[in-house]
């Protein structure tokens, strides 16, 4: 299934919605498409008027496969210009992903801060990209595009504290305009960035994430590429913290991120 059928799934049926294995992170459905359904889900209860500025996702539990996922959302608060909400992603009787979301309408300001220009990144063309390879890289590799242009790649030995490089959809037949749960998927694609450290495999994950978007979003295609880049701010026994910021390729900036990662090597 595509991204953009499984965003619809959610949207029609809520209650009842089931990972295909091609969307797989190991044993587990694919981080980044399930908060972008939750996120589906919570959008589903705020007016367009209020676009959402930030995000804190748990990750409580591996999201099963092939087997029926509910979301559920709660209003926790609905004031004159900020609405926050908890959604909860419920499967085989316990929650697996937990969501909690700030919408707000925006309001007149006497301040305004330009964001730091975009990192520098190698040209599209001379990045190296990351190839779908079955049994090797993770299933949902197959339906997104990355391109490394920044940092090496996972298990490589390459120490310091960046990666990133260049992102999008793989493989969408026709251009939809992006929203705010494509650039959850595009932004969590990433592996974390202190597994280019290890020389050899080992199990990572993210356990939190913090993620905020700049409102209103420019407007992207899913064919469009972005830029990505991720920074070590710390790393040890086992957990990373790192921050990472989202922009287009013309160096807007769309979205700013902070993951606690888990690493088991």
């Amino acid at each position: 299934m595509k991204f953009a059928e499984l965003l619809a799934a959610v949207r029609q049926h809520p209650q009842a919605v089931t990972l295909p294995a091609e969307w797989a992170q190991g044993r587990a459905g694919y981080g980044g498409l399930m908060a972008a359904l939750l996120f589906e889900a919570l959008q589903a209860k705020v007016g367009p008027g209020q676009p959402v500025r930030s995000l804190a996702i748990t990750f409580v539990a591996p999201a099963p496969l092939q087997a029926p996922i509910s979301f559920e959302v709660e209003v926790l608060r609905e004031g004159k210009s900020v609405v926050t909400l908890l959604g909860r992603a419920v499967a085989e009787g316990g929650t697996v992903t937990l969501m909690q979301a700030s919408f707000g309408a925006p309001r007149e300001s006497a301040i305004s801060v330009a964001a730091e220009p975009a990192v520098a990144l190698k040209p599209l063309e001379q990045s190296t990209a990351l190839p779908y390879i079955q049994g090797v890289t993770p299933e949902y590799i197959r339906h997104l595009d990355l391109r490394w242009a920044i940092g090496g790649l996972p298990f490589t030995n390459s120490p310091g504290r960046q990666m990133g490089g260049w992102v999008r959809l793989r493989d969408e037949p026709v251009a939809e305009p992006v929203g705010v749960a494509h650039l959850l998927a595009l932004v969590d694609a990433w592996p974390p960035a202190v597994l280019p450290h290890l020389s050899k495999p080992a199990p990572g994950s993210t356990l939190s994430w913090t993620i905020e978007f700049v409102q209103p979003l420019v407007p992207l295609g899913t064919q469009d590429w972005c830029r990505y880049c991720a920074t070590i701010e710390h790393a040890q026994d086992g957990y990373g913290h790192t921050s990472a910021m989202l922009w287009t390729a013309e160096g807007a900036l769309l979205a700013m991120s902070r993951q606690t990662v888990t690493v088991f090597g």
